[in-house]
């Protein structure tokens, strides 16, 4: 090697070494390697949360009544229309009755006759027989006593030797036949009071019910061609016209009644464990959020889905839940008092899939820690393991965070006491 390129190599090795060497010097000067991260942070705190389950679920009415007319005749006036509120018993549709009405007068006449002819049978006819009867025995029996007593007397006259026998023989014979008369008239009298009286009464009224009920029917046929609403509600369907044939098959309006809502859904066995009747509820859904309670668990578990239905029933001020929607209900379980809660914000996914939080610490280094989740609860979450009561978590900046990098906490404590603990106000 010559003297000139050993003199260059010896140069080149001189400016490395310097180059190496001022580097720390640097960082002993005061100089930072790298830049702190700007942090907001807030303390973990413990305190009261709800455990709550949401899922989606259908809106129903609370009562719905679909009108089916009980006779098959033409509509002659509708009185509502699609959309209209109406109350209970509120006449909505009248259909025609002429021929209805006809025979409901028919029936009334046949009544009426009825109950004349009973007036006669038991007023009448019966009693002036039974008072004709009564006085044709008290006549026979008079004649009886007066046969009797010429028989008695000739019989006498017979023994002194005053009349002759043939005499006596008359008279036997006139109280025979007056006895005989009389057995007649008595027994006509008891056929009258007994069986003949009763049998004519019971067939008088027996005509006099027939007639009343056959008259009760015709009028009510009349009653049916009024529709009448059974619930108060709005008209959800109208599907005949004035003029069609309403039939007693199909229905002539439905009736939904929304003043309350049913929402029901099917929750998943897990989440249905602690639910019970009674549990307040939200409803939220296109139209605003309304609260209730549930009114229904299923005791048992659909085979098909491995879910439970429930029922969550409402108040609708101002109807603006419609029935048929979709909607997410939200139903209180139960408190866990005491829970370690974070903000939402805090939570980030790992690199192995779980659950995180990046922890500010005394040292100004982000400390990544695994945390195990537990409630959530609208901007909560529960921590179960991983995070200390006060200690500060990081809810923004920490997103690409690495561990033990270097942070700057700015404005998180302030935030903290602005939006208050998250057990206040629980």
């Amino acid at each position: 090697m010559s003297t000139s390129k050993a003199y260059a190599c010896l140069i080149a090795g001189c400016v490395l070494l310097l180059a190496c060497s001022a580097k720390p010097k640097t960082a002993e000067a005061g100089g930072e390697a790298e830049p702190a991260t700007p942090v907001q942070v807030e303390t973990a705190k413990k305190g009261t949360m709800h455990e709550t389950v949401t899922v989606e679920a259908v809106l129903y009415p609370v009562r719905q009544a679909n009108i089916v007319p009980k006779i098959s005749a033409p509509v002659q006036q509708f009185l509502v229309q699609r959309g209209a509120h109406v109350k209970e018993g509120q006449l909505v549709a009248v259909l025609e009755d002429r021929d209805l009405v006809a025979a409901a007068q028919e029936s009334q006449g046949l009544y009426q006759q009825a109950q004349a002819a009973y007036l006669m049978t038991t007023g009448a006819t019966v009693e002036e027989d039974a008072k004709k009867a009564q006085t044709d025995v008290q006549t026979a029996q008079a004649t009886v006593d007066a046969a009797k007593r010429v028989f008695d007397s000739r019989e006498t006259l017979l023994r002194e030797g005053a009349i002759a026998q043939k005499l006596v023989e008359d008279a036997r014979v006139a109280l025979v036949q007056a006895q005989s008369q009389l057995e007649v008239a008595e027994q006509h009298l008891r056929s009258l009071q007994t069986v003949s009286r009763v049998e004519q009464v019971k067939s008088a009224g027996a005509q006099v019910e027939a007639a009343k009920a056959h008259l009760a029917n015709a009028e009510a046929q009349v009653s049916y061609a009024e529709v009448r609403s059974p619930i108060s509600g709005i008209v959800a369907d109208r599907p005949l016209n004035i003029g069609e044939m309403a039939s007693s098959g199909s229905a002539l309006f439905t009736i939904v009644d929304i003043s309350e809502v049913v929402a029901r859904a099917n929750v998943p066995v897990r989440q249905a464990a602690d639910i019970k009747v009674g549990h307040a509820a939200t409803i939220s859904g296109p139209g605003g959020e309304i609260t209730g309670k549930v009114t229904v668990v299923s005791p048992a578990v659909d085979p098909n889905t491995t879910t439970v239905e429930i029922w969550v029933q409402a108040k609708n001020p101002g109807e603006k839940l419609k029935p048929g929607i979709t909607a997410q209900i939200t139903v209180e379980e139960k408190d866990i008092p005491d829970a370690l809660i974070v903000p939402a914000a805090a939570l980030l996914t790992s690199d192995e899939g779980g659950d995180k939080v990046m922890i500010a610490g005394s040292d100004s280094l982000a400390h990544e820690q695994p945390v195990k989740v537990g409630v959530r609860e609208g901007d909560d979450v529960q921590i179960l393991d991983g995070v200390k009561e006060g200690q500060q978590v990081i809810t923004q900046g920490g997103l690409g965070l690495d561990d033990k990098a270097k942070i700057k906490v700015g404005g998180g404590d302030e935030k903290s006491d602005e939006k208050g603990s998250p057990a206040a106000g629980k």
